[in-house]
C-alpha cells in the first residue's frame, strides 16, 4: 500500500488491515514503560495510528477522539506512535488528555508491522483508524492517502 506524506508518494511496511477479520493482537509500551497488548483491552476499540503527538494534525486528531471518548460508552480509545513512551506522557498531561490511552510502538514496531502503517523511508506511522467490536473484528478502516491530513472523524464514529 501507498499513502503521500507531504505529497510526496511512500510505501508501507507490513499487512493491510481489512474490514471484516479480526484484528492482530500486538506488542507496544504505555507510559509508565509497561507491555501493552489489544488483548488486554476489553470492549470496543478505537486505535488511532499517528506520525507523532507533536504534529500539528496529531495533536488535533488526538484532542478531538479526546473529547468524543467521553461521551462513548464502553469503547476504549487507543492512539499509538513512534514517541517515546516519556514524550507521549508529557504530551497528554499537556495537552490534558485523559479519555485516550497513549502507547508507544518504538520498541519493536509490532503494531507498524501487523497493522500496515509503517513508513520506513521516515520510521514513523502513517495515519490510520481502525475501529474494532468487542471480539475485535474491523468496523472500520482507513489508511489516510495524505499523511499529513486529518482522518475521517465520523466515518469512525459511525462504525460503531
Amino acid at each position: 500500500m501507498q499513502v503521500k506524506f507531504a505529497g510526496n508518494p511512500v510505501k508501507l511496511k507490513g499487512s493491510t488491515i481489512e474490514k471484516g477479520q479480526v484484528a492482530p493482537d500486538f506488542d507496544a509500551v504505555t507510559n509508565s514503560l509497561e507491555g501493552f497488548k489489544l488483548s488486554d483491552v476489553e470492549g470496543k476499540k478505537i486505535i488511532l495510528a499517528v506520525p507523532s503527538l507533536y504534529t500539528p494534525v496529531c495533536d488535533m486528531e488526538v484532542r478531538k477522539f479526546n473529547a468524543e471518548a467521553a461521551q462513548l460508552r464502553d469503547v476504549t480509545v487507543i492512539t499509538i506512535s513512534m514517541d517515546l513512551p516519556f514524550a507521549q506522557a508529557r504530551w497528554c498531561g499537556a495537552a490534558g488528555v485523559d479519555n485516550v490511552i497513549t502507547v508507544s510502538d518504538f520498541k519493536d514496531r509490532d503494531f507498524a508491522e501487523k497493522y500496515g502503517v509503517y513508513m520506513e523511508a521516515n520510521g514513523l506511522l502513517a495515519r490510520a483508524v481502525f475501529v474494532l467490536d468487542a471480539d475485535n473484528k474491523v468496523l472500520h478502516v482507513e489508511y489516510v492517502s495524505e499523511v499529513t491530513a486529518e482522518p475521517n472523524y465520523n466515518a469512525a464514529l459511525a462504525a460503531l
